[in-house]
């Protein structure tokens, strides 16, 4: 697998119309890449001296801004965000089995999207319900006591829907 994605066109008018919507407005620069990013599923690169011009800033304090979020991203991601907790409370009950398995299941690494923007995969310290674990996560939806067979029938579940 390739480690750079083929990033998806992105719609110059869209993204011009967006920024225009916030223009001059210099508080407006954490809901603005917000709405890009729900727009595109990620903040174009070359959306980032568009974005400064248009709220009088330096690119750098655009970029500083983005890559400063962890929920902010400038690579495209899957479709599917799959996360698994390595929490303690995971890690003992099997988590780490868990995330071989997902990674098997899914052909990623940990922080890594699919050629296809179908899958995400993310690892994350705690997703605060231990009493599930090992738990996991895919878009919002809490998938708890996770084994190989519940998994197995989650993914052929995936494929189906």
């Amino acid at each position: 697998m390739s480690e750079k994605l083929k990033k998806p066109e992105i719609d110059m008018e869209r993204l011009t119309h967006i920024v225009n919507s916030y223009k001059y407005q210099k508080w407006s620069l954490i809901p603005l890449v917000q709405d890009i990013q729900a727009e595109f599923g990620f903040i174009p690169p070359e959306s980032i001296p568009i974005i400064a011009d248009a709220l009088n800033l330096f690119p750098s304090e655009v970029q500083g801004v983005v890559s400063f979020y962890a929920q902010l991203y400038t690579e495209p991601r899957g479709r599917n965000i799959v996360r698994v907790c390595r929490g303690t409370a995971c890690h003992v009950r099997g988590g780490k089995t868990v995330l071989k398995l997902v990674k098997k299941q899914l052909g990623l690494q940990e922080n890594q999207t699919s050629e296809d923007l179908e899958y995400t995969l993310e690892t994350v310290a705690c997703l605060g319900v231990c009493a599930l674990s090992p738990s996991m996560v895919i878009n919002n939806q809490v998938y708890g006591n996770m084994n190989p067979k519940k998994l197995k029938l989650l993914f052929k579940g995936e494929e189906d829907s």
